[in-house]
This record gives structure tokens, sequence and C-alpha cells, in this order.
């Protein structure tokens, strides 16, 4: 990434890694077991993230989406129950809680790897039936119409046909035309 100066000659970039520590800071202070919590079990995407080197970073969406959805029943449990830093602590070495954070992260990799090479059959069956349509479309057009509508002439042919007419005398006066 370019580095962009910002207002009084700072980086663009770190201007917002402070945004982000404050952030992260302030969240701590305010709620530490929801960031235990969601800093553990959202390390998946983390990867997925760092591992992810195209523009779009549909593999962090992907095992993001799924790892939340892993980790949110969690949070609600330290939500309604005590919100304290023990709490977050026993969901954290919980086993089975780790096991569901982690299997639906899991699971948002199984999506990524098996959807793409599915839709592309798909995509591939839809243009060979396309391709089937337009040869039967042109099957009836050179009925119609004869072979003529099949054969191509570049552009150097075509104007060899031109030059020849062009050169051809006219039948009543024997001149060839001008």
């Amino acid at each position: 990434m370019a580095l962009i100066p910002g207002r009084g000659g700072g980086d663009i970039r770190v201007t917002k890694a402070i945004w982000a520590i404050v952030f992260v800071f302030l969240m701590v202070v305010i709620s530490a077991p929801t960031v235990i919590v969601v800093g553990f079990g959202l390390l998946p995407t983390a990867v997925a993230y760092i591992i992810d080197r195209s523009e779009q970073k549909y593999a962090t969406f992907c095992v993001g989406g799924l790892n939340t959805c892993g980790v949110f029943p969690y949070l609600l449990k330290i939500w309604t129950d005590t919100h304290s830093v023990d709490a977050a602590f026993d969901i954290i070495t919980d086993v089975f809680s780790l096991s569901v954070m982690f299997a639906a992260a899991g699971f948002g990799w199984m999506l990524f790897l098996s959807i793409p090479p599915v839709i592309s059959a798909f995509l591939n069956v839809l243009a060979e039936r396309r391709v089937q349509v337009l040869r039967e479309v042109q099957r009836k057009i050179i009925e119609e119409w004869g072979n003529s509508v099949t054969e191509t002439k570049t552009p150097e042919e075509e104007a060899e046909e031109a030059g020849e007419e062009a050169e051809a005398p006219d039948e009543g006066t024997g001149e060839a035309a001008a």
C-alpha cells in the first residue's frame, strides 16, 4: 500500500493503527471477558486473513462468518450470565466450546474450498447448453438462407471483388466503368 500523507505530514496507516490500538485498549478496559473470548475464538479468522492473498479476501469472509457463528453462542453466555474474566477463561479452556468455535471455522474453510468448483461446473454446463442452442439457430439460418451466409471474406477479398466489378466493361458501351 502506498503511503498517503495525512494532516500534519502523518501517515494514514499509522493513524489507523493508532486508532485500532486505542479501540482495543478501550474494549479491554470496558469488556475484557468479551475481548478474551472473541480474541481467542476468532484466531482461525485471523489466520485466514493472513493466508488469503487475494484482493477480495473470500477465504476470510467464509471462515470469518462461520467462525463468528461458532463464537457467538459463547458470547451470549458471557453476556447473559456472569460477565467476568473467570467465565471467559472457563469458556476458552473448555474443549467442547473450542471445538465448536474451531469446527465452525473448519466448515467455513470447507465451503471456501468446495463451492467454487461446483459453481465452475455449473457455469460450464450453462455455457455448453448455450453453444448447443446457438448451433441449432445457426443450422436453421443456413437452411433458410443457404450456405452463402457461412462464407466469410476478409476485407482484402472484398476489396478485390469490388475492384474486379469496377473494371468490368459496361454491357451497352463496351467501356470499363470509371
